[in-house]
């Protein structure tokens, strides 16, 4: 039962990862300001595979433990948002927007690792490298915000 939990919960995650296809960062994205801490760009599909296959085995071992109504919820709520933030970052361009996505984001999966963490300690530990990269994630769209003021 586990294997087609996890494979449901990664169809999530790459669902929601594909927008990353749909709307690629593009020349828009090259010419903005950003500052020198940006990861290179072949950090991110490494990053983001790891972190799905951690967040889809999270989830996996979520949906088998006893009372696990909310976590299952918030894990629910953080893969949507994760999905929405690309789209609106790359594909609308609003960075300001994107920087609201981000910040409802990074709370839902706070409040999905604490809620994990409830149910099954190791689900709620396969969320902190999450919960970190969504930090700089957010510190990167605010810097780019900052320095690009025009493209709010």
């Amino acid at each position: 039962m586990f294997w087609l939990l996890f494979a449901i919960f990664l169809a999530a995650c790459f669902a929601a990862g594909s927008t990353g296809g749909l709307f690629p960062p593009g020349e828009w994205y090259r010419k903005l300001d950003k500052p020198s801490w940006t990861p290179p760009d072949w950090v991110f599909p490494v990053t983001w595979t790891t972190l799905y296959l951690c967040m889809a085995t999270a989830g996996a071992r979520a949906a088998l433990a006893d009372g696990n109504a909310v976590a299952v919820a918030l894990w629910s709520l953080q893969i949507a948002l994760n999905g929405l933030w690309t789209p609106v970052f790359f594909g609308l361009r609003k960075l300001k927007l994107g920087l609201v996505v981000l910040g409802c984001l990074w709370i839902s999966v706070a409040a999905t690792l604490v809620a994990l963490w409830q149910v099954d300690w190791i689900a709620g530990a396969l969320f902190v490298p999450y919960l970190v990269w969504v930090s700089i994630a957010g510190a990167l769209n605010a810097s780019v915000l900052r320095r690009n003021p025009s493209e709010a």
